[in-house]
């Protein structure tokens, strides 16, 4: 059966005192019988002191990876480096970096493929902006996200990948989507993985929500049949509410 988990999206912030007593907080108020899996995405240069830090009760992963071995490409991190370093999960197609930093539908593919030859866990992003919610799209939209970077792989390689779905008109504006509206998309996408593979696929994986979830809604959500977590931004970066939307379990 699928997983519940929480996953704490950190993104360009904290300095390394604050990544410290951040990843700190979390270890010492999470409880050792926690019905959720917990994953913290912090930026990269503190990927290694965390992992360090040899917490079992914490899956640490990376914000963003580039889908090579090695190679002339400055600035970037090798998927090969994401698994040495110690990191087991990585997001993909993360809004932000599909509008800021243009990556294609065909890119997150290749990046996928990479994570799974080197047994990294993705966490792949799904969603529509505003634009296409307003014209009744966003069905098609995100359908057609997952099967250009998602339902090219086999049954055994999608069940070691977690979906979260991220309504970009909801991330760090305040505005959620209401139960209703999570429930839908997330009831819809486990019926296009059914129609595409199977049910035993289906019920495996488990779709977070990701917009703008936090401690005074979260239980509503994670209430719902085909929500099985969430993927955090904002409320992430405090301990007391973090703790809060893992106890929402």
């Amino acid at each position: 059966m699928r997983k519940k988990i929480v996953a704490g999206n950190w993104k360009m912030n904290l300095g390394k005192q604050e990544a410290d007593q951040l990843f700190d907080g979390i270890s010492q108020q999470l409880s050792k019988e926690s019905k959720a899996d917990v994953m913290v995405f912090p930026p990269a240069i503190y990927l290694d002191r965390l992992v360090q830090k040899n917490d079992p009760t914490i899956t640490i992963g990376i914000q963003n990876f580039y889908p090579k071995e090695k190679g002339a490409y400055t600035g970037e991190i090798s998927v090969a480096q994401v698994r040495n370093i110690g990191a087991t999960h990585v997001l993909i197609g993360h809004s932000e970096r599909r509008a800021y930093f243009q990556e294609s539908n065909v890119l997150l593919k290749e990046k996928v493929d990479a994570a799974l030859e080197h047994d990294l866990t993705v966490v792949f992003c799904c969603g529509e902006p505003l634009m296409i919610r307003e014209m009744n799209q966003e069905m098609t939209f995100v359908r057609m996200q997952l099967e250009e970077s998602l339902f090219h792989l086999e049954s055994a390689q999608l069940q070691k990948c977690i979906i979260a779905y991220e309504p970009v008109w909801a991330i760090g504006t305040g505005k959620t989507a209401s139960v209703e509206q999570a429930e839908e998309m997330h009831a819809a996408i486990r019926s296009w993985i059914l129609e595409k593979y199977d049910a035993n696929t289906a019920n495996a994986i488990s779709i977070l929500y990701g917009g703008s979830c936090n401690a005074a809604n979260a239980q509503e959500l994670f209430a719902c049949p085909n929500v099985d977590g969430g993927l955090i931004g904002g409320a992430a970066l405090e301990v007391e509410s973090f703790i809060q939307i893992i106890q929402s379990f």
